[in-house]
């Protein structure tokens, strides 16, 4: 295959979008102000966001009917289908994905968040032998620590990603790479170091590269992946024994100046912070440490809700309403850990019911839609 240079993919990424371009964002369909309040269907829609199979936006894909029906607020998008083991998913070329989507856009009454795990290096969706400039990990960032060259590095990755019609990168990584050897971090080389004031000079580096060009970050994986020995994707991680709380500083320090769009928690179970539930499910966590504790008032989106962690211990209701009861804003149901096409309407039509029931209240939802629509309405609305 024949790659493509930086300005070859930008000129091709940015070009075909001119007669989109063109139009007024008032004009553009997907970017209409409704004319009325939302519907709770609406507002438990913006906080689904989800995975799916195709490289086009065809009407029989799955997906179309959660963007009309369960008015999905989200996707995010894969170029390896983890259930099948084939490296055929959303992700082919560039002119590809562009395309993809744009149609998916097109067919959403509002603009989507459209995400994808950019973090460079091994864990890069949009991979050179597909024809996207080659990326460099978080691990050579940080050992290099040359913060002008990090921020190079990481505005092609924002730029590669503008270009495309991505909005939310889900990156960079600030956990600490205290365990060289964690299968799902360190070996993976996604850590910046081990050092937490080097972990956020190089955050705050590759976060302003993306704001530069008009793309949001996701810091992850709160509160601290770092230090486990085993990979929530497959099961159950207890960090209990090895995390220490010197792995929180990266967010304190981004939080404080501003910088942090998202954040995306972590399937990990410490009992030092909550007997009961992992991270992703635990109040004392996400609302008592993240938002009361840090004061972090933006976006909160889970780690795959699907995964072995929460999926093998807690059942997808269960799971579903103690995250949302903890704080959560956007759950991510990535379709990637096992596959299942009904999985965001069943999703919808959960929280809904309880809603209806009075076990999560109306006025949790409205919090989460209400920061949802500020993030969008900062990247996905320009």
């Amino acid at each position: 295959m024949k790659f493509l240079s930086r300005r070859q993919f930008l000129k091709l990424s940015l070009g075909s979008a001119a007669s989109l371009a063109a139009l007024p964002l008032c004009c553009h369909p997907i970017y209409a102000k409704p004319n009325r309040p939302a519907t709770l269907d609406e507002k438990i829609g913006e906080m689904l966001t989800g995975g799916f199979r195709g490289l086009t936006p065809s009407p029989s894909l799955p997906i179309i009917r959660d963007l009309k029906q369960r008015h999905l607020g989200g996707v995010v998008l894969y170029d390896y289908d983890v259930p099948t083991h084939r490296a055929l998913r959303n992700i082919q070329s560039p002119a590809q994905v562009k395309a993809l989507i744009a149609g998916l856009q097109a067919l959403s009454a509002v603009p989507l968040l459209v995400t994808v795990d950019e973090e460079g290096g091994r864990i890069s969706r949009l991979k050179e032998k597909y024809g996207f400039p080659p990326t460099v990990s978080a691990q050579r960032l940080g050992e290099k620590n040359d913060l002008p060259y990090t921020y190079h590095q990481a505005r092609q990755i924002a730029e590669t990603l503008r270009g495309l019609g991505f909005n939310l990168n889900f990156a960079p990584v600030v956990d600490l790479n205290t365990n060289p050897d964690n299968p799902i971090i360190g070996k993976l080389e996604r850590s910046f170091s081990a050092n937490p004031d080097i972990v956020t000079r190089q955050a705050l580096a590759f976060i302003r590269a993306h704001h530069a060009v008009g793309v949001g970050c996701t810091l992850k994986h709160f509160p601290g992946h770092g230090s486990s020995a085993g990979d929530s994707h497959t099961g159950f991680v207890d960090v209990t024994a090895t995390w220490s709380p010197v792995e929180l500083e990266p967010y304190k320090a981004i939080i404080s100046q501003g910088m942090a769009d998202a954040v995306m928690t972590a399937h990990i179970y410490n009992a030092k912070l909550d007997a009961r539930y992992p991270a992703t499910l635990s109040k004392p966590v996400i609302t008592g440490i993240l938002r009361e504790k840090m004061g972090y008032q933006g976006v909160i989106i889970s780690d795959d809700i699907q995964m072995g962690a929460i999926r093998k211990y807690y059942g997808f209701e269960k799971a579903l309403r103690l995250a949302i009861e903890a704080g959560v804003d956007i759950l991510l149901i990535a379709n990637n850990s096992i596959y299942d096409d009904q999985a965001l309407t069943r999703a919808a039509a959960v929280i809904k019911r309880l809603v209806m029931q009075g076990k999560i209240s109306a006025k949790r939802i409205d919090a989460s839609y209400r920061r949802i629509r500020r993030l969008k309405q900062k990247y996905a609305s320009a």
